[in-house]
């Protein structure tokens, strides 16, 4: 193990190995805290990313964060290591690839050319350096195109997740929330549901729901029900329209284990989404999501501080070429992220390094209501994302999700966003739109309710669909 030392304020500080170095060279957070990795002064964590900046990039390529033996997500970033795309960054030190990834001769086809080359704790470590506004110009830099039904990723684009969550899994609410979401043009990026009970016949009668309205309006959109990647298997099999297999996913074999799933799981999941074929335009068919604090939760941290950990996750994620990738930011509560200031750092953390691993990342810019934060911390969030090139948000009914009690970000949200920053959904849902007489003639949202049409047509369409049922 590397011994890593330096001197701050006439004193030095010496940190065993690249593991704690990373953890003490994180900007503080509660989680690092409660699980006793992170600094102990912000004296100890300006000297640790000192320490930090001079680490040599190669020193990663040796280092154990969790025993390869013993973790299948360490043989997967280590095995699928490219030593060739890391060879114009391998006399790197971290403080020197910093300054690689803002210099503005460095843009996406330079970015995607070393992606194969870099491992999730290096570009952890990068992170640690970086104020946001590094975060943010590098991210928005990077850009990642997706297909299934539509094209997400595209630049001048922002596409979002139309979550019409219900508590009960009651059909004509999932269809009234599609509806009045779909009215202020959310939904390019997936029609995605949670379900509030997790029972294969259940998430079948939603699917079998959603995509009769897909298909009576022909939505160029893909729809989702966030089940178990085994649910999803079996729904497959059992001929359900399936369009994306779902599950969240974490850093280590063992905190993967507490979601019930493993490498060879997921890739049967894919398997079999590939194998229907009902992309019209692309193949991406899955959607993960992710989040700081999910291995530490499960006690399945290995001692490694909780955003290094998260971007593990990202490796496990682009194995499997996915359409959509989301950090759940601030979902899993204050033990984790305390407050604003910490859950609006993990997001564009999340996004940076989501981005530099090659991962069409959006997020849900959320927090628990016993979190000391609120909305305007979630409008500096989505803002600081939207400038960072964000590729989808999550969008609820009034950013407030009735069924698992959590504030989100709403349609409206989305509608500022893509004003202020003259944003389109992705090409096919915008002509989608248009075709629905829901756009002027600038492309710009119409007041569905003076018209009425559209409104009335896909209503009329919802109740179709579930009087049926």
């Amino acid at each position: 193990m590397s011994i890593y030392q330096t001197i701050a304020g006439n004193q030095r500080y010496r940190f065993d190995g690249l593991k704690a170095l990373l953890a003490a060279a994180s900007p503080a957070r509660s989680g690092d805290e409660l699980a006793g990795l992170a600094a102990e002064s912000a004296a100890h964590r300006i000297a640790a990313r000192y320490a930090l900046a001079d680490v040599p990039l190669t020193d990663f390529l040796s280092a154990t964060f969790v025993p390869y033996e013993e973790d299948e997500v360490t043989r997967l970033i280590v095995d699928g290591h490219d030593p060739a795309a890391f060879a114009p960054l391998s006399s790197m030190t971290v403080g020197q690839f910093r300054d690689w990834l803002l210099d503005p001769r460095t843009q996406t086809a330079e970015l995607a050319a070393v992606e194969r080359g870099l491992t999730p704790e290096m570009v952890a470590a990068v992170s640690k350096l970086m104020r946001n506004q590094d975060l943010i110009a590098v991210a928005r830099k990077r850009q990642v195109v997706t297909a299934f039904r539509n094209t997400v990723g595209l630049p001048g684009r922002l596409s979002t997740r139309l979550q019409p969550n219900h508590p009960s899994d009651d059909l004509r609410g999932i269809g009234v929330a599609t509806v009045d979401g779909l009215l202020y043009g959310a939904g390019d990026a997936v029609i995605g549901i949670n379900p509030a009970s997790d029972n294969v016949p259940n998430c079948q009668a939603v699917l079998q729901m959603l995509d009769e309205l897909r298909q009576r309006y022909e939505i160029p959109t893909q729809t989702c029900v966030l089940t178990h990647v085994s649910n999803a298997i079996e729904l497959i099999g059992r001929g359900a329209p399936t369009d994306l297999v779902f599950q969240s996913i974490a850093g280590t074999e063992a905190a993967n284990s507490g979601f019930g799933i493993d490498l060879a799981l997921l890739q049967e999941g894919y398997e079999a989404a590939l194998s229907l074929g009902r992309g019209t335009v692309g193949s991406n068919v899955m959607y993960f999501e992710t989040g700081q604090g999910a291995a530490l939760s499960a006690g399945a941290h290995h001692g490694i501080d909780q955003q290094t950990v998260e971007v593990r996750a990202y490796a496990v994620a682009r194995q499997y070429k996915p359409l959509l990738v989301n950090t759940v930011v601030g979902f899993i509560g204050p033990e984790y992220l305390y407050d604003g200031k910490q859950i609006i750092r993990a997001g564009l953390e999340d996004h940076f390094c989501g981005k530099l691993m090659g991962l069409p990342m959006g997020c849900d810019v959320c927090y628990t209501n016993h979190a000391e934060a609120d909305q305007d911390d979630m409008d500096l969030l989505m803002t600081a994302l939207t400038v960072a090139g964000v590729t989808f948000i999550i969008t609820v009914p009034g950013a407030d999700d009735v069924m698992l009690s959590y504030q989100s970000t709403s349609f409206h949200d989305a509608l500022y966003l893509r004003s202020t920053f003259d944003l389109r959904p992705a090409p096919e849902f915008e002509q989608w739109l248009d075709g629905m007489e829901m756009l002027d003639g600038k492309g710009r949202l119409r007041d569905t309710l003076a018209s009425g049409r559209p409104m009335q047509r896909l209503i009329g369409g919802m109740q179709a669909v579930t009087d049926g049922r």
